[in-house]
């Protein structure tokens, strides 16, 4: 197996894993439960899975590349905010939204991946402009738009993770 081979490998499986582990940290926010657990996991990942992007061949400037950028900056706001949520409600927001954030960048991913990797899905939307795509994209944002606002106001209220 070539590089690229093995680099889209591992950059899958730590997708998914911050993927999974992502939901259960933001579903924490919204339902003020402990997520904890899996929040290292969740930002170690995110992040070696917005690094490792930039490892691939490049062939200009992409609309992967600048989804890659904007959650490594995304990544940086929440590892500055970490410290300081228990003391700080703007802290706590910027925390919350930006973790927030970043799963939807992941699921965003994840759907257009989806649609150039399923043939059933590739077919629907062979350009990523058909509705289907643009409708399946539109779900997730405005999902995890609507679970971001409810999450930033109780986490900003209670601070349900400030312990960690």
């Amino acid at each position: 197996m070539n590089y690229v081979g093995i680099l889209t490998i591992g950059h899958t499986v730590l997708s998914l894993v911050a993927l999974v582990s992502g939901a259960v940290v933001v579903f924490s926010l919204f339902s003020k439960g402990s997520g904890k657990e899996l929040l290292q996991t969740f930002l170690i990942t995110a992040t070696v899975t917005s690094v490792t992007g930039f490892f691939f061949p490049f062939h200009g400037m992409t609309p992967a590349i600048y989804v890659g950028i904007l959650a490594c900056i995304i990544l940086a706001l929440v590892f500055a905010a970490k410290p300081r949520v228990a003391g700080s409600r703007p802290w706590s927001i910027v925390y919350a939204g930006g973790l927030v954030a970043s799963e939807y960048l992941l699921v965003f991913v994840t759907i257009a991946q989806a649609f150039t990797k399923i043939p059933a899905l590739h077919a629907a939307a062979p350009t990523l402009q058909e509705s289907p795509f643009k409708l399946s994209q539109g779900v997730a944002l405005v999902a995890l738009v609507l679970i971001g606002v409810v999450s930033v106001r109780r986490f900003g209220r209670s601070r349900p993770m400030s312990a960690i």
